[in-house]
């Protein structure tokens, strides 16, 4: 009837090392890319970006729309 006995400042420091590990693998997946990934991410969200604003209505279009007439002076 003898137990195994833990050192638990022992257990605590490998839990730690064990989730500081985690953290790095989490990060270097979500922060770890080339610059010529983060350069081509960055080219595609331009493009699209300018894809939306060439389908944008523009602020002088949707001020006729709100008049019946479409006369803008008040």
């Amino acid at each position: 009837m003898c137990a195994d006995l833990v050192n638990l400042r022992q257990f605590k420091k490998r839990k730690a090392r064990l989730d500081k590990e985690k953290t790095a693998e989490e990060n270097r997946v979500a922060f770890g890319r080339t610059k010529s990934e983060k350069a081509h991410t960055a080219r595609i969200n331009e493009l699209d970006e300018r894809k939306l604003d060439q389908k944008r209505l523009s602020s002088m279009d949707q001020s006729e729309k709100d008049t019946p007439d479409g006369n803008t002076s008040q």
